[in-house]
């Protein structure tokens, strides 16, 4: 009789019934589950300090309103200080396009030695089009956010949802936490509560230390590419740092575009080598002092895998599902360490 009910038994195929059910109701829900994902990440990211704050005798409360406070401040210094700089550095370039156009047009000559020109009034006419017709775009593009009153209203109501829903995240998250350990039947609370603290060791050292890398990463790729003299030093160094969290991805993009800026404002070719020196030092510093020290083996994730993982959140989530892939990754590879070393002492394999 035991036999028959083993063999009948069908709470494995239930639960994998209730996990497909979670998980497509959760891509139903995508597009609006994004601001409550990204409030989830700042909650997390600012829980430590909140935390701390707590036991020094600082209410809760209290210290959010100082951390959103600090947040302003940063996005004003960011509007007022970064954004004026990087316009300027744009201009400046752009000012000095048709300058550049008549030097590739002579060295193009050079090399061909005659047999290549290029019609400036051919390009020019072929640019000015493009902008009219990028204009046009834009036009329609505005026009229909307009005529669509109903997104408008989601993505305004998206971007306060934020700040609201981390409030009070932030402000329950212990709370929140218990309640979520209470759910969970006492006879899992053993097995799952430790894989719930390694996870939580990986994804909040790995967030910290991710960011940590990026920022620095920024700084270092900006004030190198401004010590150079390139116009667009700020705008791609901080570009190169942003999109560091893909390995080996903002060393790529960053020395391309700074070695095309410098290759055009510059004309010769020891600018470049300075320009590969900036990257060359951050990817050392990189690979060597940041990472090590500030992320470590946090995912342990193959480069190939990330770039997956990364495209895989974008076409899900979109833009929010780029940012937050890494860190929904390191949790999947806490909870498969585990799976793989159940299934390794599990009586199917043999000794």
């Amino acid at each position: 009789m035991a036999d028959v009910n083993a063999s009948t038994d069908t709470r494995p195929l239930v639960r994998l019934a209730v996990v497909i059910g979670v998980g497509y109701v959760l891509y139903l829900l995508a597009p609006i589950l994004t601001p409550f994902l990204i409030s989830l990440l700042f909650a997390y990211i600012g829980n430590p300090l909140v935390r701390r704050a707590r036991q020094a005798g600082v209410p809760r409360t209290v210290t959010i309103v100082f951390l959103f406070f600090i947040f302003v401040l940063l996005v004003l210094g960011l509007i007022l200080g970064v954004l004026p700089m990087i316009q300027r550095q744009v201009v400046a370039f752009a000012a000095k396009v048709p300058t550049y156009i008549d030097w590739t047009q002579a060295k193009l000559m050079e090399l061909s030695g005659g047999a290549f020109t290029l019609d400036l009034e051919t390009i020019k006419a072929q640019i000015t089009q493009r902008w009219q017709d990028m204009g046009k775009y834009l036009a329609t593009v505005l026009t229909f956010a307009t005529d669509s009153g109903m997104r408008v209203v989601g993505w305004v109501l998206n971007l306060m949802l934020i700040p609201i829903v981390t409030f009070y995240l932030l402000r329950d998250w212990d709370e929140l936490m218990q309640g979520a350990g209470r759910l969970l039947p006492p006879a899992w609370r053993d097995r799952v509560t430790p894989i719930a603290r390694e996870i939580d060791d990986a994804l909040a050292g790995f967030l910290r230390g991710q960011l940590s890398v990026m920022l620095a990463l920024a700084i270092i790729y900006s004030v190198g590419l401004m010590i150079v003299g390139l116009d667009l030093g700020l705008p791609i160094g901080l570009f190169a740092g942003l999109v560091s969290f893909v390995p080996y991805l903002g060393f790529i993009l960053g020395l391309l575009f700074a070695g095309l800026a410098a290759l055009f404002q510059f004309q010769a070719a020891l600018p470049l080598l300075w320009v590969l020196l900036v990257f060359m030092i951050g990817q050392v510093l990189e690979s060597t002092i940041l990472t090590p020290r500030l992320v470590g083996e946090r995912i342990g994730l193959h480069p190939v895998v990330v770039i997956f993982t990364v495209m895989a959140g974008g076409q899900l989530f979109g833009f929010f599902g780029i940012l937050l892939a890494l860190p929904v990754a390191a949790m999947f590879m806490v909870w498969l360490r585990h799976v793989l070393a159940g299934y390794q002492e599990s009586p199917i394999l043999p000794p």
